[in-house]
């Protein structure tokens, strides 16, 4: 009941949904809402009674992942179609955001799918290769995030104001009047997700297909590898140009959390790069020149998403406070001054023949780009509220800006390298997750400005830190494996 029973569930709520957008009928949206939460609900919880009871036919596996397929192949097309739908007949003057936040949805459900096919191919190359997958290698990725976020995604994309005065309905309708930088939030996690999840797949089966297309070709086989840290590197860059649209329409929170999900991107990058063993020379090009193609688009993006885009933001933000003072300052040359020191810091960091395993010297830029926009939030928020404080905020971000750039190339200073760490102590990430709840809070400014204000002053304390230590990406892992950065 629980596995073969959401398909009907999934459908039935598609036909709401047709319905709603042909009549606009409130009801009929609250039905698809609750038929969208109780097929949610059976996703979450056939698991947990399979496991309870131990019945585990033969069937039951195959039948959860086809289930699964069917499911997600209604429900996310229909939210990406239901988003568009809002936007044309429910906004009353959508603006560039809202179109954004449509695109991203239709993106998002793209990728989902693609995903989901993808993972399918790779599991049935592996069977026909006689290698049989273990049952924890059926992620369950799915089940904890995608029916969560697929019901969250439908109760905004049908919402129909004005609807009967039930609690359902009001508990429905929060759903659909979420603000777009919590939506925005959560899809850049759910997409990073998924692509974490499909760069899991080519690492436990890639080598079997690998084995068969390269015919023992080393050089072919990194060259196939290499598009997938590379595809992360670029949608590295793509976060840091969408946070500058972001801020020159006003809407500096959007745009910090676009640059968060610029410097995860970044982080998984690396990461990828070193499960895949791309950042170790093949034999015959251990004479080669050290910059590859891979570290010179790790630069390029890197540039563009924390050392262009922090500095641009910054102009944007305080030019367009209508205050004497803070228009009497350079803005543009402390802009350009950022810039171009990050750009020098990425140059040094990129021809550095002595790097330390684990550490970065001097600031890292994605760091100095979270900690200067940060207060800008602050001062973005003052000024639309007509405070007083605008003028303070505006003069600490100026001076930080200076201050920032002065630390990515203070090169004496060891920074940790803040993913690795996370990796090796799950209680940090899980922390951090808390902290990141604050962009639901009015005050994500402020927190996000004392976060990145503890990590500039972290070298105080991590500098005793082994860098073999410093360089492991798990604690088991040995060190020698990841001292290579990326």
């Amino acid at each position: 009941m629980l596995v073969y029973g959401r398909p009907p569930l999934v459908f039935a709520g598609m036909l709401c949904a047709i319905a709603v957008m042909w009549t606009q009928n409130p009801v009929l949206y609250t039905m698809g809402v609750v038929l969208l939460f109780v097929s949610m609900t059976f996703d979450l919880v056939d698991g947990w009674f399979a496991a309870r009871f131990h019945p585990h036919p033969n069937l039951a596996q195959l039948a959860d992942r086809i289930m699964d397929k069917v499911v997600y192949s209604i429900i996310f097309p229909l939210v990406a179609v239901g988003v568009m739908w809002r936007l044309h007949f429910i906004s009353s003057d959508p603006k560039k955001t809202e179109l954004l936040h449509a695109i991203l949805v239709l993106l998002l459900a793209v990728t989902v799918l693609v995903r989901d096919n993808f993972a399918h191919f790779m599991r049935g190359f592996a069977l026909r290769k006689d290698q049989e997958p273990e049952l924890t290698e059926f992620t369950r990725l799915r089940t904890i995030v995608a029916a969560p976020v697929s019901a969250l995604l439908y109760a905004y994309a049908f919402y129909v104001p004005e609807g009967p005065p039930s609690q359902i309905y009001r508990w429905i309708s929060w759903l659909g009047n979420l603000p777009l930088h919590g939506l925005f939030f959560i899809e850049i996690i759910f997409l990073i997700i998924n692509f974490g999840s499909i760069a899991g797949y080519c690492h436990k089966y890639g080598t079997l297909c690998l084995d068969e297309l390269c015919l023992g070709n080393d050089g072919l086989r990194r060259r196939i590898l290499a598009f997938f840290p590379n595809a992360l590197t670029v949608m590295n860059a793509m976060m840091g140009l969408l946070a500058v649209f972001f801020a020159y329409q006003g809407r500096i929170r959007e745009g910090y959390l676009f640059l968060i999900g610029a410097a995860l991107f970044d982080k998984l990058d690396g990461a990828v790069a070193r499960k895949l063993g791309l950042t170790e020379a093949l034999p015959e090009e251990e004479r080669s020149p050290t910059i590859s193609l891979g570290g010179l688009l790790d630069d390029i993006s890197d540039a563009v998403s924390f050392c262009i885009a922090p500095a641009w933001i910054f102009y944007i933000t305080l030019a367009g406070v209508a205050d004497p003072g803070l228009q009497r300052l350079p803005l543009g040359w402390v802009a350009g001054l950022y810039a171009l020191l990050g750009i020098g810091r990425l140059i040094y960091f990129t021809l550095d023949k002595n790097p330390i395993p684990g550490f970065f010297k001097g600031m890292p830029t994605p760091a100095a780009a979270l900690l200067t926009v940060a207060p800008l939030i602050i001062c973005a928020q003052a000024a639309n509220e007509g405070s007083d404080w605008v003028r303070f905020w505006g003069i600490f971000s100026f001076g930080l800006m200076i201050g920032t750039a002065g630390l990515m190339n203070l090169y004496p200073i060891r920074y940790l390298h803040l993913g690795r760490f996370m990796s090796r102590h799950p209680w940090f990430a899980r922390m951090t997750l808390v902290v990141m709840g604050s962009v639901f809070t009015p005050y994500f400014g402020e927190v996000s400005l004392i976060y990145m204000a503890l990590y500039s002053l972290s070298p105080l304390v991590t500098w005793r830190i082994d860098p073999k230590v410093a360089a492991r990406e798990t604690k088991t892992n040995p060190a020698g494996r990841t001292s290579t950065a990326s």
